[in-house]
């Protein structure tokens, strides 16, 4: 069935996801109303649209025989929870241990894998949808078993709707998910462009942030991309011809961003060095329209068309060297070292563009000799236990989330038997909702919360207003349902309030009443959501300072391991099989996730970050650090194995990473990082590196980078040392 390809129409109909996403929804819950308002069900309209809602939180992108083994996995997870939680609501005490356990299980159960983690946060909503369906006067005269059957029978009807669509149509989310990779990549290059502005005084720093950060999101693209192409092969087997080239158009992508991170020079010192000339500023063109050519990519990918690249960065790479031509021609001896390194930014331009010509199929594609995908996923249900078993420790982030969520749930349900025990569910589903794994999330959460709370409030009650026909409100019910699940990941402030005005329209068609909710959701939801901000104030806070050491460290690593994998490949030839792959992919995600940690971080109270600075300065060095090793990868094919002082200089890679491995264990540890550990790695090292060795003309690019990362290793010691220092209290405030 994956090998089944829709006709165009059915193509095209799912060509934009947000769109197919937004149709699917509708169906669902139009199919729902249909039934309950005009089938003569209305006692089963609530629950049944739970369920839906439910499975549409579960739902990740999958193919058609992934999202039906998702579903029995989610349909065997909400059947028992329902049952339990309506047999139990008479009890209310033992209805709450079970939403407790419910919480802190299923929140456990995320570390098994995405997939999952949208299961266990769909099982616990749904708990929370039961417990409110249960008590409900419309829903009251249902046995409680029926309750549960309905809420299944919702998610079970959205969740073969999902089956059957993405089997019509499994390439577009494929499709989609590149489409953002070179967007993405198309962000990136223009802020590697800026970096080659030969303006004195400009903010290197700040420069380096901003693209340490464009980096973390084309990272989190290509990790979708890549799930998304898993989610689709088969192992063993080859993929069909469409997904074969999407599959080549993503390691084409991935090929890209390793060229596009590479640094092969301080920027500042070409600057100084080339002032005088537009060599930079014809670099910062050719960038620009290779950006332009990845948005056009994307855009085609996008509308499920061939995409057809306008740019003509063909004729700006053919004027950068005949600039750089001409500069060597002058034979300036303080111009030699920055045109050496020049000229690789132009054979990595051209590749670059070369690239950007096969993803378009107007160029010879690159053989790719080994296609296999690391495939993260939990293979056996040992290993799926030992993920869970792992974070079973305090120090274990995801656990202090589980607890904190637990403890914030019943500090809810303590609220809610105060001040109204059967409708006061919303303070438990705020908090819920507004309760995120970090302290800024939850602050952002709260604001977007509260804010979409008051304006779906106060534009349901002008719409029932204006509409007081119960038809025109059930449509509008399915509006906002369609919108907030279109919105949910990327405009939470919007989707709030459409969920707000479908509850509104559902409340006031079903009792006529829903003015007096207004009131009462308000104060429900701004209560529940300060019970999250409380927790996570409280109760086992995980401040991102407290792991910044440890999630530095994880980066050099990994860029140690990157240059193994590198200057092995110096000396046997080029080839991009699965483990170079995932030591680069490691490389990005490490740093990707050093970013997003400072980013969290930046949004913590004061008292907590006080290193912050010291945390940002040591990113600028880690990416300065990845990027010079994006460089070395870059450059592969041009290196002959066997030369003698390449062989040399693929002894000094060995002995950096070793150097780089060190740092990474001492700040690991916030050990004080002596001055020795990379002394000797830095200029001795580069003045030999880059002499030239035999009859060559001018060092290769094995020995230019190698040089810079030798130069670079001393502000990496420097940057981590003020790390370790600015983190530890006593040094602090001494």
């Amino acid at each position: 069935m994956d090998r089944f390809i829709a006709p165009p129409w059915a193509q095209r109909l799912g060509a934009d996801i947000a769109w197919a996403y937004a149709a699917r929804l509708a169906l669902a819950l139009s199919a729902v109303l249909a039934l309950g308002l005009w089938g003569g069900h209305a006692e089963a309209l609530v629950p049944l649209l739970l369920g839906v809602f439910a499975s549409a939180i579960a739902e990740t992108d999958d193919s058609w025989r992934g999202r039906l083994r998702a579903l029995a996995v989610t349909l065997a997870c909400f059947g028992s929870v329902g049952l339990a939680v309506t047999e139990l609501a008479a009890r209310p005490p033992a209805l709450l241990a079970a939403l407790l356990a419910c919480s802190f299980v299923f929140t456990l159960l995320g570390a098994i894998g995405g997939r999952y983690r949208a299961i266990a946060a769909a099982t616990i909503i749904l708990a929370l949808y039961a417990a409110m369906t249960e008590s409900t006067g419309g829903a009251a005269r249902l046995p409680a078993r029926q309750v549960a059957a309905l809420l299944l029978a919702g998610a079970a009807g959205y969740g073969l709707l999902s089956v059957l669509w993405s089997a019509a149509a499994p390439l577009p989310p494929v499709r989609r998910a590149l489409a953002g990779v070179y967007a993405a990549l198309a962000a990136h290059l223009r802020r590697k462009a800026a970096m080659f502005e030969p303006v004195r005084g400009v903010d290197l720093r700040q420069r380096r942030l901003a693209l340490a950060w464009s980096n973390a999101r084309v990272v989190a693209a290509l990790n979708a991309a890549k799930e998304s192409l898993l989610a689709r092969t088969v192992p063993g087997q080859p993929p069909p011809a469409a997904l074969a080239r999407l599959l080549q158009g993503y390691f084409i992508a991935q090929d890209i961003h390793e060229r596009a991170s590479a640094s092969h020079y301080p920027y500042g010192q070409w600057t100084e060095e080339l002032f005088h000339s537009d060599v930079l500023y014809r670099c910062q063109r050719v960038l620009l329209l290779q950006a332009d050519a990845c948005k056009q990519l994307a855009q085609g990918l996008r509308r499920g068309r061939p995409p057809r690249v306008q740019a003509p960065h063909g004729q700006a790479l053919a004027d950068l060297h005949a600039s750089l031509a001409w500069l060597a021609r002058q034979d300036l001896a303080a111009w030699r070292r920055p045109l050496a390194t020049l000229r690789a930014v132009a054979r990595n331009l051209d590749r670059l563009g070369a690239q950007l010509a096969a993803a378009t199929g107007e160029g010879a594609a690159p053989v790719q000799d080994d296609v296999a995908l690391r495939d993260a996923a939990p293979q056996s249900l040992a290993e799926a236990w030992s993920r869970v078993r792992a974070q079973l420790r305090v120090r274990s982030p995801l656990f202090r989330h589980a607890v904190r969520l637990s403890l914030a749930l019943a500090a809810a349900w303590g609220l809610m038997q105060w001040a109204d025990p059967a409708h006061g569910y919303w303070i438990m589903m705020a908090t819920l909702i507004v309760c995120q794994p970090t302290y800024g999330a939850t602050l952002a959460r709260l604001a977007q919360r509260m804010g979409g709370t008051v304006a779906g409030l106060l534009l349901g009650w002008v719409l029932m207003r204006l509409f007081p026909q119960p038809q025109l409100q059930a449509l509008l019910a399915v509006a906002g349902g369609v919108v907030f699940f279109v919105t949910r990941a990327q405009r939470y402030l919007l989707a709030s309030a459409a969920v707000t005005l479908m509850v509104l329209m559902l409340f006031n068609h079903g009792t006529g009443a829903a003015s007096a909710l207004i009131v009462p959701r308000l104060l429900d939801t701004l209560a529940g959501a300060l019970i999250a901000a409380a927790a996570q104030l409280l109760v086992l806070p995980d401040w991102q300072g407290r792991r910044l050491g440890a999630s530095a460290a994880d980066a050099l690593a990994a860029c140690a391991a990157y240059l193994r994998q590198i200057v092995g490949q110096y000396a046997t030839g080029r080839v991009d099989d699965l483990a170079y792959r995932v030591a680069r992919r490691r490389a990005h995600d490490a740093d990707a996730a050093l970013s997003a940690m400072l980013g969290h971080m930046l949004r913590e109270p004061p008292w907590v970050r006080r290193h912050a600075r010291a945390g940002l300065d040591l990113l600028v060095q880690v990416h300065t650090l990845l990027g010079q090793l994006s460089a070395l990868g870059a450059h592969r094919e041009l290196q002959s194995a066997g030369a003698e002082g390449d062989a040399r200089a693929v002894q000094v890679g060995e002995a950096l990473a070793a150097r780089i491995e060190a740092l990474a264990q001492a700040l690991r540890v916030q050990a004080v990082i002596e001055e020795e550990l990379v002394a000797d790695a830095a200029l001795p090292w580069a003045e030999a590196l880059r002499a030239p060795s035999g009859p060559e003309a001018e060092p290769s690019v094995l020995r230019q980078q190698l040089a810079q990362v030798s130069v670079q290793l001393p502000a990496l010691r420097a940057a981590a040392a003020a790390l370790v220092h600015a983190a530890d209290p006593a040094a602090a405030g001494g």
